[in-house]
């Protein structure tokens, strides 16, 4: 199935909130959003660590942002006569809209702002964060979606990731799903999350420099080459089809960690196929099973897209899905201490070939 229609209204605080209709839907201009909404915050900052070469996003009006509300107050649910959320219209297939408390926005007039010492320039928060809501079904999960509503998914990431490249100063576009309050979410029902960086993240400048080097190394794509040597040695491939493989990673950071990857190399989710969109949703509704029946209860994971960057570099990216628990065992959480959060050393409770035969068994 594909998106049938789209619509876009504005929310009363002059947020953008669209539609991605599965069949021809009702004039939703007739559903306006009759709250009233603060004005928008300021925006955030972005300030250089120059002891690590990053920027670092401070964001402080999103202390206040809605925290696990009771479900007959969800802001993400279709709005009733008794509550008016986020979303006006009594129903919905897929929704995306602006955050209203957002890490980087590209609507908000940044105030004046000046570097802090020579050494730590600080710059606007320019971008843009979306929300993605993948049911109006505040009891499901994606892992409970239809390979139809998931290709719907798809499509809205194909038309946000297209919208938000374009706005000036964008990096990279990141589609994200958290799941679990293990994770850290703060609404229940079951949504993901759209960040429009200005900057380069660190993983993806990792990421982009190991792959620039071995292109000048072997003149290969080190991505393809790493797909295609999982291929080839199977003991840690948990699931495939035609145009899609799941694996664990060699080097598997997370006790549970899955990649999946096409087999064709794309920049983005925009660049993926008909027939690739379609066989995505199998497969990754698949390995979503297979994390909840490891411990026979919904597993807390991060869904993360990964994509080319928008500038210099994009010719080195190669889109694919990284979906990863904290969960090491049923009743014990992987936490990042010491090692990993002082260090950025990783240590895995895990043996990545022995988390791939379990996968697979399930």
């Amino acid at each position: 199935m594909t998106i049938s229609s789209r619509d876009a209204i504005r929310l009363s605080d002059g947020r953008e909130l669209i539609y991605f209709n599965e069949s021809p839907a009702p004039d939703r201009a007739k559903y306006p959003d009759k709250r009233e909404l603060p004005t928008p915050p300021p925006a955030s900052q972005l300030r250089y660590d120059p002891l690590v070469d990053e920027w670092v996003a401070v964001a402080a009006h999103r202390q206040t942002r809605t925290f696990l509300p009771p479900s007959d107050a969800c802001p993400l649910c279709p709005s009733t006569p008794a509550f008016s959320s986020e979303i006006p219209a009594p129903n919905y297939d897929v929704v995306v809209f602006e955050n209203q408390f957002p890490s980087f926005s590209d609507r908000i007039k940044p105030d004046e702002i000046t570097s802090l010492t020579d050494l730590v320039p600080v710059r606007p928060g320019i971008g843009r964060c979306e929300v993605v809501c993948f049911t109006s079904d505040h009891n499901s999960s994606f892992g409970a979606l239809t390979p139809e509503r998931v290709r719907t998914v798809v499509d809205a990431l194909a038309d946000r990731t297209s919208e938000m490249s374009e706005i000036p100063g964008v990096a990279q576009v990141f589609p994200f799903e958290n799941r679990g309050v293990e994770i850290g979410v703060t609404l229940h029902h079951p949504h993901g999350q759209i960040y429009a960086y200005p900057t380069v993240p660190p993983r993806t400048q990792a990421m982009l420099g190991a792959a620039a080097r071995y292109r000048a190394r072997t003149g290969g794509d080190l991505y393809a080459d790493t797909l295609a040597a999982e291929q080839k040695a199977e003991v840690r491939i948990v699931a495939a089809n035609e145009h899609w493989t799941a694996y664990v990673p060699a080097a598997a950071r997370w006790p549970y960690e899955v990649q999946i990857a096409p087999h064709r190399k794309v920049a983005d989710i925009p660049a993926l196929s008909d027939a690739e969109r379609d066989a995505f949703g199998p497969i990754y509704l698949d390995i979503l099973r297979r994390f909840d029946g490891l411990f026979g209860k919904p597993m807390p994971y991060i869904s993360a897209w990964h994509q080319a960057v928008v500038g210099e570099g994009r010719d080195l990216g190669y889109l694919h899905l990284q979906l990863f628990s904290i969960r090491r065992a049923a009743d014990k959480l992987k936490y990042l201490a010491g090692s990993e959060s002082a260090m950025g050393a990783f240590v895995n409770d895990v043996v990545p070939e022995k988390a791939a035969e379990t996968l697979r068994s399930l």
